[in-house]
């Protein structure tokens, strides 16, 4: 706006200031045409006198100034240029000692250019004079000069001062204004602008605090209003924004490190934005900052030189669908891991924005692999030889019975039906333990333990006879009832006693003990005929029970026989493990201790065991004291226990 009325003004002061000179300029040619003339025609009228009689020269002229008011002054000069007579001053009226002798000075040819008057304009003190210089000629002898000075038009003269004045007043009236306007728009507008300008900058920053406060009305201030209604909601947005951003990176900060697998998130760098605690565990990572950090310099060589051109692909938009790697780790962790490498996009699904790779611990599912692959290489041999020797046997009664004598085929219908039993033991096993590990619900009652103790001796009784193992039953009298299931506890006993039979030799000893637990006797004194190994005191706890409070009786199962090695304490309770591969025979699933252990539990207990090689093996356990109260809270927690499990196999699905 300034720089328009700068330019305007200027425009509008040049035309004018170009019509006052034009204005001017006429003025000055008339004003010397006047003169000319003027004076051409008093020189024509004065020349005569000049020699003849000046006294009438000077009466003429006085007579002539007086009555012209354009005359400045007039003097008479004779042919040598002094000056004789002048108006306003002449020699006849300044009479003294100093009286100044004046001359005028004039071109040597001035005399011959006797049409054309000399004529020039100059200013003075009292303004612009027009001065003509004629030749005064009489009888064509050159007598002297005239000279006469002009006044301007005293109309045009003001005419162009007021124009002048005027356009000069009018600049600087507009740039008053503009000076005033200014002024008026930095404390009215561009005061408020400028902070709605700063204001929308803080915003945009991200202070939504920003506040506009200036006292204005109009459209201005429902403007600044209107600004600071914005910012205020903005204000709340961004509170309930981070409130919402800080709950749901709470829940994502939360879900992340509590999720059993490794979870890495990477940018398109390969630097670390995210590690979960797994994945820490995994690769060694713990009290280490890495976030930032490149992830090849971070991984074990394994890793890295399987994963390294993936990621690089990944990367570079290559490859899309992401990959899986199944790599077998050394450090720290003797581990098997599956490590899923995923592109993480944007909101358009167009664009890489970064990696997310995931790595999952399949140590155990590798072994419980290679624990089914046993298995499977164990019931196929199981199932292989009964049926191959039932089959050779049934064959030759079909095709030899009339040849055979009665003995001989009573030996091989015995014969066959061992392997049936044995085949049936084999498919009893796995049914047990699958229905074990479904969510089947058992319904627990007061059981007495020296019935299945006494049922399951009388069942191996005929087999320690044979083989020359002493069985001996250690049931402390007056025990009270526990609560459990009578035929999974009866299939425990019958589990161990047969395990302790098979791993003892002429001459050791099996024994079933049960007793109860008192807090001034954890355990029973050993007794001079059972050189069994005991379970330490300090395991007599209430720490494999859920109320520590209830009475409870210990129950143990003990052997002399070969022992267990350390290394396979811990894994013997686990599905498919076999310890008589150790020892070079070929009876038995590995699923005898895997089901006991998952009988026990149904007991809510926990089966443990001590062993030494050479020395003897007993397993015990702990079960709670039937009272009426104990068997209603039993089955509650069975019940929730079984909503648990359910629980447990839903969630992943419905997540």
């Amino acid at each position: 706006m300034a720089a328009a009325t700068l330019v305007v003004s200027l425009i509008m002061s040049g035309l004018t200031f170009w019509a006052v000179n034009t204005i001017q300029e006429d003025a000055r040619l008339n004003d010397t045409r006047f003169g000319r003339d003027l004076g051409l025609l008093l020189a024509a009228n004065v020349a005569p006198l000049v020699d003849e009689n000046r006294t009438e020269l000077a009466r003429f002229s006085h007579r002539f100034y007086s009555s012209t008011t354009s005359i400045r002054y007039m003097l008479y000069a004779d042919a040598e240029g002094n000056i004789f007579f002048g108006i306003p001053f002449s020699e006849s009226e300044v009479q003294n000692s100093l009286t100044i002798r004046r001359k005028i000075h004039l071109p040597d040819n001035y005399a011959e250019n006797t049409d054309a008057p000399m004529v020039r304009q100059h200013m003075t003190p009292d303004g612009e004079v027009t001065d003509v210089f004629v030749p005064l000629i009489d009888e064509g002898g050159y007598k002297g000069v005239l000279a006469i000075g002009t006044n301007p038009n005293p109309t045009v003269v003001t005419s162009s001062h007021l124009t002048r004045d005027v356009t000069i007043a009018v600049f600087v009236s507009i740039w008053v204004m503009v000076i005033l306007g200014a002024v008026f728009n930095a404390l009215t507008i561009t005061k408020p602008i400028k902070e709605l300008l700063f204001g929308v900058k803080n915003i945009s920053s991200g202070n939504f605090k920003q506040r506009v406060d200036l006292p204005l009305g109009g459209e201005l201030g429902e403007l600044i209003g209107s600004f600071n209604e914005m910012a205020e909601k903005l204000e709340r947005y961004e509170e309930q924004n981070i409130e919402e951003l800080t709950a749901e990176k709470a829940k994502l900060e939360t879900l992340v490190s509590t999720i059993a697998d490794g979870a890495v998130l990477l940018d398109m760098d390969m630097q670390v934005v995210l590690v979960n605690p797994t994945a820490r565990r995994l690769f060694g990572w713990e009290g280490i900052a890495i976030e930032g950090a490149n992830l090849l310099r971070l991984l074990p060589s394994s890793v890295q030189a399987e994963i390294t051109r993936p990621l690089y692909q990944i990367a570079r938009g290559e490859l899309r669908e992401g990959a899986e790697f199944r790599i077998a780790l050394k450090e720290p962790l003797d581990r098997t891991v599956r490590i899923l490498l995923t592109t993480v996009l944007d909101v358009s699904r167009e664009n890489v924005k970064g990696i997310a790779m995931t790595v999952q611990d399949i140590t155990r599912e590798a072994e419980l692999n290679e624990a089914k692959s046993q298995f499977i290489s164990n019931v196929s041999h199981e199932l292989r030889t009964p049926l191959f020797n039932i089959k050779s046997f049934i064959e030759t009664l079909h095709e030899y019975g009339e040849d055979l004598s009665i003995a001989e085929q009573r030996e091989f219908l015995d014969t066959a039906n061992r392997e049936t039993d044995r085949l049936t033991r084999l498919v009893n096993d796995v049914l047990d333990l699958s229905k074990l590990e479904s969510f089947k619900l058992y319904n627990f009652e007061p059981v007495d333990l020296a019935q299945p103790v006494e049922q399951t001796l009388r069942t191996y009784r005929l087999n320690a006879r044979d083989k020359g193992v002493e069985l001996i039953q250690d049931i402390e009298l007056a025990l009270p009832s526990v609560v459990g299931h009578y035929d999974l506890l009866l299939q425990v006993f019958t589990n161990l006693v047969g395990n302790a039979l098979k791993f003892t030799e002429t001459g050791c000893k099996v024994a079933i003990r049960a007793y109860l637990l008192k807090p001034d006797r954890p355990t029973r004194d050993h007794h001079e005929n059972h050189p069994f190994l005991r379970p330490p005191i300090e395991n007599a706890t209430a720490a494999d029970t859920q109320d520590a409070d209830c009475q409870r009786v210990r129950v143990e199962v003990a052997d002399t026989g070969i022992g267990i090695d350390t290394d396979d304490q811990s894994a013997i309770f686990d599905r498919f493990f076999r310890v008589e591969n150790r020892v070079h025979t070929l009876e038995g699933t590995g699923l005898g201790l895997s089901i006991v252990r998952n009988i026990i539990e149904k007991h809510h207990s926990r089966i443990r065991l001590i062993s030494e090689v050479g020395v003897g093996t007993t397993f015990w356990f702990d079960l709670k004291v039937f009272q009426e109260d104990a068997l209603i809270d039993s089955a509650q927690n069975h019940v929730h226990s079984a909503d648990a499990l359910v629980e447990a196999q839903i969630s992943p699905i419905i997540a």
